[in-house]
């Protein structure tokens, strides 16, 4: 979606259809208006349906009126001025005005929307830059907060002639971008300043302080788009541009950037460009003999399944250029491969969908790295406590790694060290591994700063961003003595979640990412770490009753050693049927609560909303219907009860073993600074 109008039109069958989706409230309804001006729907009638008040809908229906006024002309050089100027300042980007120009022949609007924006130059519709006032006019306002304008006349600001560099953002709040990229942003900002360059960020990010005006010497509040980017730049005329700090939305338009003439500080474009390419990078690590798991990009059902009958299931299907594992899934037999396929198609048409091999009870490793010229400077590498199958967004931890094997340390290092000097990386980047008996394969290679980073730097008490800077505006930097990458102690990353604010949600963790924040605490030991992990993102240590529903065998097995622990512990352990009979069998005592579904006493949820017990394991276990949906009844009662839930077999694992080895009394209270 690029706005309220220009976008494909909406698959709704009939009138009725409509109606309904005026009337339900969803994330997609603004476009649902969009689409019933289009079949005439009248302001009355709408909001009627919607209660929207009138005031907002004729404002709309100013936009869409200006839209089917551009629909008689072809070209853009047909477009009178007037015309093109009134669509500027009421808010129509170039790519909007590309789309509804130039309709069906429009096959990569990216080209015409370049087409409007050289026109609209030539003709000198051009923006302003204008102060936010921050005083309610009630003082005159002089801050660097600004913001660009059609609906103006003049600049508030002038344009010197001096050392200035421009940091992008990862704009506004959502899952998979957030406060992490802007502490990499303010961390750059202030190493430029310190250089001696005036630092300008461009950024729209309401829901945050961390980039206000008074961190650099300009902040522009706009969106980070190519059209909107490029304007400031062509004011501003800075000495480079740094595009790694601030998440994928300003790496992925590095090379449109690059192609404009704007210089790029760091890593160069072409190389985001190679990584962020399957087929380049995957050509790339051929080339250096770097293994991954085996991919394709399919565009038709029966190429997948013939590229699934060589890798077998599972297999991981998702839609090419996404972020934080967007219509991202596993895939376990026919039926949900077909489900999912017609999913991801949703996301990302103009791509085609691309399926990979899937490596069952995999580690899944990071290194977070900074290199000079394709030589690495400093490095960190991480481990993830869930097997692979968990976005890393979502995932838990642990640095530095405390269960891996020397010989995959000094392969991922090696590897680490080819894919930098291949890419010539200057700057920050992240690359995941897959590990498994010793095979290491690469997932991905980010030419950026990672959510990591921050995590990373405080732990290691070495500044990765700060060294990334100063290496990107080519001030030399020493690389660190090795003594700093042995640690006395262990840090921990865990995700929050907010599924008890989302009625029905499934609290089960997958590819695609959920979290909407996290914490990261230090400890003596990896039991310390963990545990303070997990009481600072809402877990309890529980008091007596523990429910254990763990699921298909192996992670039945994994378990094991757990349930004889807490039994050790004196805790009681309610089961369902299955996991009663498989604990009793192995000597440990434990009491059956039946499923939701059997309906026979005493029944699981009968003892969750009596909040008889204190935590719930519930470990995802088949895809019949029936497994599905009892599973799901007792996680979703364990959230709306506010009953700690654990999902995952390791991490369920981890947290047992460090609550019955250490109680609230042994863990360590220091400052950061202590460790």
């Amino acid at each position: 979606m690029h706005g309220f109008v220009g976008n494909k039109y909406l698959e709704l069958e009939d009138i009725t259809s409509l109606e309904n989706e005026l009337r339900n409230p969803t994330d997609t309804r603004i476009f649902v208006i969009a689409e019933a001006f289009r079949r005439n729907l009248n302001i009355d009638r709408i909001h009627e349906l919607t209660k929207i008040d009138k005031w907002f809908l004729y404002k709309l229906k100013k936009i869409f009126d200006l839209s089917i006024s551009l629909e008689k002309f072809n070209e853009i050089k047909d477009v009178p001025f007037e015309n093109l100027e009134e669509m500027k300042k009421s808010g129509f980007s170039d790519f909007q005005i590309a789309k509804i120009l130039y309709k069906e022949n429009a096959d990569d609007v990216t080209d015409y929307s370049l087409k409007v924006r050289e026109n609209r130059i030539g003709r000198n519709i051009k923006p302003f830059v204008k102060q936010i006032d921050t005083l309610a006019a009630e003082y005159p306002a002089q801050t660097n907060y600004l913001y660009l304008t059609y609906n103006g006349s003049e600049h508030d600001v002038d344009f010197e002639k001096e050392k200035k560099i421009v940091i992008l953002g990862s704009g506004a709040y959502c899952i998979g971008s957030s406060v992490e990229f802007d502490w990499c942003s303010v961390n750059a900002l202030n190493t430029i300043r310190k250089n001696g360059y005036k630092g300008i960020m461009i950024n729209y990010n309401p829901e945050t302080v961390s980039t206000d005006y008074d961190v650099c010497d300009r902040l522009y509040f706009d969106e980070l788009s190519y059209e909107r980017v490029m304007d400031i730049i062509e004011l501003e005329n800075p000495n480079g541009v740094i595009v790694s700090t601030g998440g994928q939305i300003p790496n992925i338009l590095a090379p449109r950037l690059h192609k404009a003439g704007v210089k790029i500080l760091g890593t160069s474009a072409d190389s985001i460009d190679m990584a962020e390419d399957r087929h380049k990078f995957s050509s790339l690590c051929d080339k250096i003999d770097v293994d991954q798991p085996k991919w394709q990009e399919l565009t038709s059902m029966e190429d997948i399944e013939k590229f699934v009958s060589v890798v077998g299931y599972p297999v991981l299907v998702r839609p090419s250029y996404v972020l934080s594992g967007a219509a991202m899934n596993i895939v376990s037999n026919n039926s949900e491969l077909e489900h999912f396929l017609k999913l991801a198609s949703k996301v990302s048409k103009r791509y085609p969908v691309v399926v990979s091999e899937f490596i069952e009870s995999a580690k899944e490793l990071e290194i977070d790295a900074v290199a000079q010229e394709g030589e690495i400077i400093a490095y960190a590498i991480s481990e993830h406590i869930e097997f692979a199958g968990v976005h890393s967004g979502d995932a838990t931890i642990v640095f530095p790694a405390q269960k891996l094997y020397i010989e995959t340390i000094r392969r991922i290092k090696k590897i680490a060290r080819q894919i930098s000097k291949e890419l010539n990386i200057s700057g920050p980047f992240n690359i995941q591994f897959l590990a498994k008996d010793n095979d290491i394969k690469v997932i991905e290679c980010n030419l950026r700063a990672s959510r990591s980073f921050p995590f990373v730097s405080k732990v290691l008490k070495s500044n990765f961003i700060e060294t990334a800077t100063q290496i990107m505006i080519g001030t030399k930097v020493e690389k660190p003595v090795k003594s700093i990458f042995d640690l006395d102690y262990v840090g921990i990353k865990a995700p929050q979640f907010s599924f008890s604010r989302l009625q029905k949600a499934d609290p089960v963790l997958g590819v695609e990412m959920a979290s909407t924040g996290e914490v990261g605490c230090i400890g003596e030991d990896y039991y310390e770490a963990i545990l303070k992990a997990m009481l600072s993102v809402g877990y309890t240590i529980p008091k007596n009753n523990i429910l254990l529903s763990t699921g298909p065998a192996k992670t039945t097995i994994e378990l094991l050693e757990s349930a004889k622990l807490l039994h050790e512990k004196n805790y009681n352990l309610f089961a369902t049927p299955e996991t009663h009979g498989f604990l009793n069998a192995n000597g440990i005592e434990s009491t059956v609560l039946y499923l939701p579904d059997d309906k026979q006493k005493p029944n699981i949820i009968d003892y969750l909303k009596n909040k008889i017990i204190d935590l719930v394991v519930n470990i995802p276990k088949g895809l019949n219907r029936d497994e599905l949906n009892n599973d799901y009844l007792i996680r979703r009662t364990a959230v709306d009860f506010n009953i700690p839930l654990l999902t995952n077999s390791r991490l369920a694992s981890a947290f047992i073993y460090a609550f019955c080895k250490r109680g609230l009394s042994d863990l360590s209270i220091k400052s950061w600074q202590e460790f």
